[in-house]
């Protein structure tokens, strides 16, 4: 079967390492047309944003999508094409699977989390006033506190219907997935309207699944839980500003965001990529590491129902970790990403799954 995917390649290393997750696919034998389509920071000036609707509409048409990193400037400029993306496409579930594929000197060596975070509201929905706004006094006659004239303000909301599905999402995931546990992550202690939401609908979600244990835990517990004993856990549910944070905390319990895939799924449409970021001084190098990236190209294939490929390609991500001489600088080697592309690709095409 042949499919067509959008494909985004990003800004910084984005080029760089979606070529080498395309050479690892291809090697797979999966048969694929690539939909590339302009988008990021490169292409402002001559479509005026950096995600331009021709590109929604393939990632519309298609229903998947693989995509490089893409820059967000800091602290001013265009706001986060991510966010953007999910916003629009209502990719309301974020899917980061943590798991360990044998880096030396990584605390918990066998460890394999999934978190799952919900992607359209909390502090992320983007409804912030800045310092001087006239809305601001407005809020304060609402609410009756007093703001410092300096004062910036940014508003979470929560809805029992986004909540309900991204909590629907994990448990599903854990259904088909062969999984045991899933946990709810709140602050409702001190977030009683907000958080209070998720984890209200987050036990009556549980309910309607008895074959899947369940259990609540306030985040800033969730966290020391995750570095004394992340064994305990499974798969993990949050609202979008812990799941960010509590993401990237398991990435780094199994070797860091070069090893951490995600996906941005809806109810028809997913877009695939890496954790980290575009890192721009890097760009042109060939020595990022671009694993990050072909494991995301797997969880697609996976995805669309190439389990066998996506099988083999982290069992061989597996196979170059443990030999050891194809490895990145921040893994303590010193290959260069098409070094690794090449390797991947050379031990997947060994084991074809394909005739």
């Amino acid at each position: 079967m042949k499919y067509v995917i959008t494909l985004l390649s990003g800004d910084g290393i984005g080029p760089e390492i979606t070529e080498e997750a395309k050479k690892v696919i291809a090697a797979t034998g999966v048969e694929i047309e690539w939909e590339e389509m302009p988008a990021g920071e490169k292409v402002m000036e001559k479509y005026g944003t950096p995600m331009p609707d021709e590109t929604l509409e393939s990632i519309r048409k298609n229903k998947v999508a693989l995509k490089g990193p893409i820059t967000t400037p800091v602290g001013g400029g265009f706001r986060s094409v991510n966010v953007h993306i999910r916003k629009t496409l209502d990719l309301f579930a974020c899917l980061r699977p943590c798991k360990s594929y044998g880096i030396k000197d990584v605390p918990f060596p066998s460890l394999d989390l999934v978190v799952v975070r919900e992607n359209t509201e909390d502090l992320y929905a983007g409804i912030e006033f800045e310092k001087g706004d006239p809305k601001i006094q407005k809020l304060e006659e609402l609410t009756g506190a007093v703001f410092s004239k300096n004062t910036g303000i940014s508003i979470k909301p929560i809805s029992e219907e986004a909540s309900r599905r991204i909590i629907k999402f994990a448990f599903d995931y854990a259904v088909k997935n062969g999984r045991k546990k899933v946990t709810g992550v709140h602050k409702a202690n001190i977030m009683k309207y907000s958080d209070g939401i998720f984890l209200d609908i987050f036990r009556k979600v549980a309910a309607e699944y008895p074959s899947i244990e369940s259990e609540d835990r306030i985040v800033d517990n969730m966290t020391m839980q995750l570095v004394k004993k992340p064994q305990l856990y499974d798969v993990m549910v949050l609202p979008n500003l812990y799941g960010d944070i509590i993401s990237d905390l398991c990435a780094g319990l199994v070797g860091g965001l070069g090893i951490a895939p995600g996906a941005n799924i809806g109810d028809n449409i997913a877009v695939f990529e890496p954790t980290h970021g575009s890192a721009p001084k890097h760009a042109g190098k060939n020595r990022i590491n671009p694993i990050s990236m072909i494991l995301s190209s797997a969880l697609m294939l996976n995805y669309i129902g190439e389990t066998e490929a996506c099988a083999k390609i982290e069992n061989a991500v597996r196979q170059l970790i443990k030999e050891g001489d194809t490895l990145t600088y921040d893994f303590g080697g010193k290959a260069s990403t098409s070094g690794v592309g090449d390797r991947l690709a050379e031990i997947v095409a060994a084991n074809g799954i394909r005739p």
